[in-house]
């Protein structure tokens, strides 16, 4: 894998991953205004653009497995981090969103 392709990769992980975090964070807002049904939408989008942004790492890491040298950039860890804090922030939004169904929920139980 030549340089060209290995910036080509980071930038990939970078805008997937940023993708995954938007598509995320519009769930949650989404789900603040009760309509879960596209909060769950948004939340499965979010989840293919993770896909596609952990097939993009998986490349990279087997590029390096078998022997392919290239360097470990700024930019590289950049977009690890990146992509990090998008899962992270996935995950932790998911929980949210099953927070607020469960207030909802009640919320129409005591309605009645």
């Amino acid at each position: 894998m030549n340089m060209k392709n290995i910036e080509t990769e980071i930038f990939e992980l970078i805008s997937f991953g940023g993708n995954a975090r938007a598509l995320a964070f519009d769930a949650l807002k989404e789900a603040e205004n009760e309509n879960f049904s596209e909060a769950k939408k948004l939340m499965e989008e979010a989840e293919a653009e993770l896909n596609k942004a952990h097939n993009t790492q998986t490349k990279l890491i087997q590029s390096e497995i078998n022997g392919e040298e290239f360097e470990k950039s700024l930019l590289l860890i950049h977009a690890q981090d990146h992509l990090m804090t998008a899962i992270s922030e996935q995950g932790l939004i998911r929980h949210m969103i099953r927070i607020l169904e469960k207030v909802e929920e009640k919320m129409k139980g005591e309605d009645l």
